[in-house]
């Protein structure tokens, strides 16, 4: 009898534990992501610091919390018929300070940090360095991401790079609906609205292709809006600069309005010259609740814009 038990716990154990067990092994192809969350620069870094901090202080309560659990579980399971609990109400008051204080220091310790932290990696905060940034104006359209460089005066879809230990001023927009933009290798999380410039100052100190996507559900193309990062050395970056001002293609306002059109895997894009002025207009359109640069009307098949007069 104490045999069928033992199996049956064994069962019920497994029962709740192998789905998690199939999933995981369902979704491994998505392990090789986690090199994205290395850190390359100050910034996350920080954030780094911060989360194993947190995690290393949190476990000074949970693991002795979740053992005393299981060990309270596994003793006084209805089939231990020799476990006896005789619980003594009149504890010591010490072990009443032992209970609090404890929890007590370490949420005072987390409310500090967090203080620190949230100052420390206050996105709109430019990095120090030596050399000015490079301001690079970012904006979210359906489903695809817009990158112009304002001082070498091109554009990309869907592709960023990046100079290597250049501070970088990213300045953020939406022509569309809410989006996050994210680089988990170089900041944090840092929302793309319509009508609004947000920012987030980063720099990259190590080569390499990161990986860049939108984290906030916008869309059928959501899934496949992400782009890829190239962070490299300043030869290297100027040489792209120069390849990219080599494009026959320009974006102008009516090259604007065609981009907008909602598309799925856009392909990457270079453009040679950008109408001046583009990222503020962008903007401004949604001033007073109407815009003027472009009303998208999107079908199931067929998504038509409509260019605005006033």
């Amino acid at each position: 009898m104490k045999t069928y038990k033992s199996i049956n716990l064994w069962v019920r154990f497994f029962k709740i534990v192998l789905p998690f067990v199939l999933i995981i092994g369902l979704d491994s192809c998505k392990l090789n992501h986690l090199r994205d969350l290395e850190p390359s620069g100050p910034v996350t870094r920080s954030i780094d610091d911060l989360f194993w901090l947190t995690i290393a202080l949190m476990s000074i309560i949970l693991i002795p919390v979740f053992s005393m659990t299981a060990g309270f579980i596994w003793k006084y399971r209805a089939s231990n018929s020799k476990a006896s609990h005789v619980p003594d109400w009149n504890s010591p008051i010490w072990l009443e300070w032992l209970v609090w204080l404890f929890p007590a220091l370490i949420v005072l310790i987390l409310t500090i940090m967090t203080w620190i932290y949230t100052h420390r990696l206050d996105p709109y905060k430019p990095q120090e360095a030596n050399t000015p940034p490079l301001v690079i104006q970012v904006i979210a359209l359906d489903w695809k991401w817009l990158f112009i460089y304002p001082e070498q005066n091109i554009a990309v879809v869907n592709e960023l790079t990046l100079p290597v230990n250049r501070p970088i001023a990213f300045q953020i927009t939406s022509n569309t609906v809410m989006n996050s933009f994210f680089i988990p290798r170089l900041g944090g999380q840092i929302y793309a609205m319509a009508g609004m410039e947000t920012q987030l100052h980063v720099i990259a100190d190590k080569p390499g292709r990161y990986f860049g996507e939108n984290i906030q559900y916008s869309g059928q193309g959501f899934p496949y809006q992400n782009f890829e990062t190239s962070v490299t050395t300043p030869q290297d970056f100027d040489a792209w600069v120069k390849k990219a001002g080599q494009s026959a293609q320009i974006l102008d306002l009516s090259a604007f309005i065609e981009l907008s059109k909602p598309s799925v895997s856009h392909p990457v894009v270079y453009y040679a010259f950008v109408s001046p002025d583009l990222f503020n207009h962008v903007i401004n359109q949604y001033i007073g609740g109407q815009k003027s640069l472009a009303t998208v009307h999107v079908t199931h098949d067929n998504p038509v814009v409509t260019p605005n007069v006033r």
